[in-house]
């Protein structure tokens, strides 16, 4: 039997995919942790994958093959300042921005080349209303950035990704946009610091951080995926399952077709 056009819509699942993206080499060798739930009240994070960057655009891209919904929350620096692009003579798009981004042969050459320019490291609109902890020319950062703008991004937007609000097309069932668990943190009252390390205080810090999701947010997660995020180096996997939980609605300003915006 054939359904109504109504019952497909209603049979679309949505999925929430967090992303705790690496621009270091070790990105590039399964450092990238992606914990995944399906929307709704009765969605659980059943697991926390490690992934590679060529493994996690095939895994975005495929979406686009499913019927069903998928949204990704990717930490890391969608866009640059437009106070950058104009010390560096860049016009101020985010097609323009790549194209010049793309024109290094690596992270650090393109740092030396905005530095020849300019050496302030502005902050973007979008850092200053969800306090970022860091602008994405900082030196901690800045590798994120051009990896996940060049490496990434460009290439899911070609494929038919919609990369929230900057590129591909409108209507995409697959959706990337950028996230922050520390701004996520911030607006809960929590400051967002000590979770990270490997010392038995940071693994405490992160299951308080859990424990308030759980409580604050209404977050459901698979025992071994808790175990996880809490036990997890770095503080890693629990920014991937911070990530899973429902993107903010907003009203964005024009800035933000160009640098980017912060949807957690």
């Amino acid at each position: 039997m054939v359904g109504t056009g109504i019952d497909q819509e209603d049979s679309r699942r949505r999925f929430i995919h967090g992303v705790d993206f690496s621009g270091s080499d070790a990105g590039g060798a399964a450092g990238i942790r992606v914990a995944t739930r399906e929307a709704g009240p009765q969605g659980v994070v059943e697991r926390i994958e490690r992934l590679d960057r060529a493994g996690l655009r095939r895994r975005i891209i495929s979406g686009l093959e499913t019927p069903d919904e998928h949204r990704w929350l990717i930490d890391a620096p969608f866009g640059v300042p437009l106070a950058t692009l104009e010390a560096c003579g860049v016009e101020p798009s985010w097609e323009a921005t790549v194209r010049w981004m793309a024109g290094f042969d690596s992270p650090r050459d393109w740092r030396r080349g905005v530095r020849s320019m300019t050496r302030k490291e502005p902050r973007r609109t979008t850092d200053r209303n969800s306090w970022t902890p860091l602008a994405s020319m900082n030196l901690r950062i800045f590798k994120q950035t051009w990896t996940a703008m060049v490496e990434l991004l460009v290439p899911l937007a070609a494929a038919g990704v919609r990369v929230e609000p900057l590129a591909g097309p409108r209507g995409s069932n697959v959706v990337v946009a950028e996230g922050c668990p520390a701004s996520l943190l911030k607006r809960a009252g929590d400051p967002a610091r000590g979770y990270k390390g490997r010392t038995d205080d940071n693994r405490r810090r992160r299951a308080e951080i859990l424990a308030t999701a759980r409580s604050h947010w209404g977050l459901r997660i698979d025992a071994d995926a808790a175990r996880d995020a809490v036990a997890g180096q770095g503080g890693d996997d629990l920014d991937a399952v911070l990530l899973t939980l429902d993107p903010l609605v907003t009203v964005i300003p024009s800035e933000a077709a160009v640098e980017g915006w912060v949807y957690s």
